[in-house]
């Protein structure tokens, strides 16, 4: 059984460096742990921002569109119209005309979804005072007129257009939803990619000033040996030259780690005025089990990237329907029935009423279109194929992903093993060469390449347990299942706005 590995004592100094810089420099220094980090990459990532404001839209798409099937209600008032017109009669020679008038217009319309239907209710007010001659004027041109009526507009053998545009906005909702989700999931990806990038350099840092203080102090027992005349002359230059090396080294790590923190802090989206150490969790569970047949029915079973796929296809088939109905025949039914009462007198405008119907069928008859319907079906058909081989490919790339990483993880969990047997050998083959040194049985040239062996040996074991981390977490992304907690991953958030 293999065992759970850890941060082995050559870390644990490191760490207890970083605490201490926390503390003893809260103001200076901020302290950032991977949790915190994908919060505020969460609350502050442009990408992510982006993804939120069109999930935004397509919601508010879909809510204005179920609005719109409930009944509207307009009034259109007009409430001064006046006009004065001058002309020559034959009989009564020139007269002049002046008229008032003011109206008012209420409508309520009521969409119908089963039948893609419009019905409407409408009330046409109007008041008319028309002076006929200027000379004798007249009340007689005082009138009010009404006209009630309710109306009904049934488009015939062609698609319900309300429920297509319906039904294509909740596709585009559910798209962005997804969408949003596997944006998350890559922004946790590439977050935590370059949080351990930091925490490489971080450690590279850390590693190269231990290298520094060793040669520093392999420097002095040259420059000790060197001047007591128990070496000669040559060692000191060579001790001069390691130590400026591994100044030199510890140097371009600062220059590197600096440059590590300000490309995480534009990712993330912190200040880049802000001083950061990022502690992580380095400690490594490779014990954890892993059933790969498991974790490809699960990837198969979640994965939103498929759901997407299908909607393509959902939306080409809508399409399809659209595109057959181009130069359709189809026909239109209009029903009116209404009354209409006017009276010089308010009060007596309904006296006797008068009835309005109206019935009016029309059809449109397509006659030749030289082929176009016919191309453009084939056209969306051949979309439809592709969109279908397309989710087959999706298919193909999930379970592919899902084995390469599962082969990757078994790779690195004996990468680990070696890596931390490498650096205990090294650290031993560096003190027992360091006696050697301090008795005079090794150049400063040969405690050097020992020294980077070391260096490069605890490198290395630091990149094996990130890579593993990195590695788990790739699976959990593809698979949709956190095998460290046994739980499926539900990427799909409820989203408050």
């Amino acid at each position: 059984m293999k065992k759970k590995f850890i941060i082995f004592k050559w870390i644990y100094p490191s760490v207890f460096l970083l605490v201490n810089l926390i503390f003893n420099n809260v103001s200076a220094q901020k302290g950032l742990t991977m949790e915190q980090a994908l919060t505020i990459a969460e609350s502050n990532s442009p990408t992510i921002l982006k993804t939120r404001l069109n999930l935004i839209r397509s919601q508010e798409n879909l809510n204005a569109q179920n609005a719109a099937l409930k009944s509207n209600f307009s009034l259109l008032v007009n409430p001064l119209n006046y006009s004065q017109n001058r002309a020559y009669y034959t009989n009564s020679g020139f007269n002049t005309t002046k008229s008032l008038q003011s109206s008012g217009s209420f409508t309520i319309k009521q969409p119908i979804l089963p039948t893609d239907a419009t019905i409407s209710l409408t009330d046409n007010f109007s008041y008319t005072n028309t002076i006929l001659n200027e000379q004798f004027p007249t009340q007689e041109g005082i009138k009010f007129n009404n006209d009630l009526s309710i109306n009904l507009n049934q488009p015939l053998f062609t698609y319900n257009r309300t429920k297509l545009t319906i039904k294509e906005l909740k596709l585009s909702l559910e798209n962005a939803q997804i969408n949003y989700a596997i944006q998350l999931l890559s922004m946790e990806k590439s977050v935590t990619q370059a949080f351990y990038t930091v925490y490489q350099q971080q450690q590279s840092l850390d590693i190269s000033n231990q290298a520094y203080q060793n040669m520093q102090k392999s420097y002095e027992i040259s420059k000790n040996k060197v001047n007591a005349g128990i070496s000669a002359q040559s060692e000191i230059f060579q001790a001069e030259l390691n130590l400026a090396t591994t100044k030199s080294d510890y140097e371009n790590k600062q220059v590197a780690f600096e440059n590590s923190k300000d490309a995480f802090k534009n990712m993330v989206g912190i200040n880049l005025y802000d001083d950061i150490l990022v502690i992580p969790n380095i400690a490594v569970d490779t014990t954890v089990k892993i059933d790969i047949a498991f974790a490809i029915d699960q990837g198969l079973a979640n994965r939103m990237e498929l759901r997407q796929r299908q909607i393509a296809i959902e939306t080409s088939y809508d399409d399809l329907i659209q595109t057959k109905a181009l130069n359709e025949f189809k026909g239109n039914l209009g029903l009116s029935f209404g009354i209409n009462g006017n009276n010089k007198n308010l009060k007596d405008i309904y006296t006797d009423p008068k009835n309005n119907e109206n019935v009016a069928l029309s059809f449109q008859i397509p006659l030749w279109d030289w082929g176009e319907k016919k191309s453009r079906i084939k056209s969306t058909e051949a979309s439809i194929e592709s969109n279908k081989i397309d989710l087959g490919v999706e298919q193909n790339d999930i379970i592919l992903s899902i084995r390469q990483s599962y082969r990757s993880l078994n790779n690195l969990q004996n990468q680990i093993e070696i890596a931390r047997q490498s650096v205990n050998n090294a650290q031993l083959t560096y003190d027992l060469n360091l006696e050697k040194y301090k008795n005079g049985d090794l150049t400063g040239m040969d405690l050097s390449i020992y020294q980077n062996q070391l260096s490069q040996n605890k490198l290395s074991y630091t990149n094996s347990l990130i890579s593993y981390k990195l590695e788990l977490l790739n699976l959990k992304i593809q698979a949709l299942y956190d095998f460290e907690k046994k739980q499926p991953v539900i990427p799909i958030k409820t989203l408050k706005y």
